[in-house]
């Protein structure tokens, strides 16, 4: 049986290209334990263990989490709740589903462009239909709704998206074991 490199598979996954470059050649280990970036790692573990739905929930929800603060709609708010108790076992796949489709309808409500992408990241979180199709969009959303808030000053806003990506990173970190590659 062929063995594949990190490289080559995230090449085979269609990883994009900065995602490629910073890996390089470390290992999967390596790449797990420095990555800046909560949506690349959901991304990964998402493709490569298709079967950790619960688990990988749970992180979507701690991602989406981190800018709860910015969700003015209960909808939102309730979605990742849904999803961290989905993570835990606490609720049914169809609960989950449920909230996924209120907080879906709380950012096409939504007028603000931080308040949209944090009921983005909400969704995305209890999002439940395709595992791994919106399983980065979670932390990208989150890091997004950060950047939004942010004061007008360009440099203030790519500071709050880079300290969510970290942020993002570090609950991948918790909450997922390495992907199997």
């Amino acid at each position: 049986m062929e063995t594949k490199t990190l490289k080559e598979k995230l090449k085979e996954l269609n990883a994009c290209e900065e995602a490629r470059e910073w890996a390089s050649d470390k290992s999967i280990q390596e790449v797990w334990e420095t990555c800046h970036r909560g949506d690349w790692m959901l991304w990964l573990f998402a493709r490569t263990n298709q079967n950790d739905f619960q688990i990988l929930t749970l992180a979507k929800g701690h991602c989406a989490n981190t800018v709860r603060h910015l969700m003015k709609d209960e909808r939102s708010r309730k979605a990742v709740d849904a999803a961290i108790l989905f993570g835990h076992g606490e609720i049914t796949k169809e609960e989950l589903i449920a909230a996924y489709a209120a907080a879906d309808d709380a950012a096409d409500d939504a007028d603000d462009a931080a308040y949209a992408s944090a009921y983005a990241a909400s969704a995305y979180a209890a999002y439940a239909a395709s595992a791994y199709a919106a399983s980065a969009y979670a932390a990208y959303a989150a890091a997004a709704a950060a950047a939004n808030a942010a004061d007008a000053a360009a440099a203030y806003a790519a500071d709050a998206k880079k300290d969510n990506q970290i942020l993002t990173a570090d609950i991948c970190r918790k909450y997922l074991p390495i992907p199997t590659i």
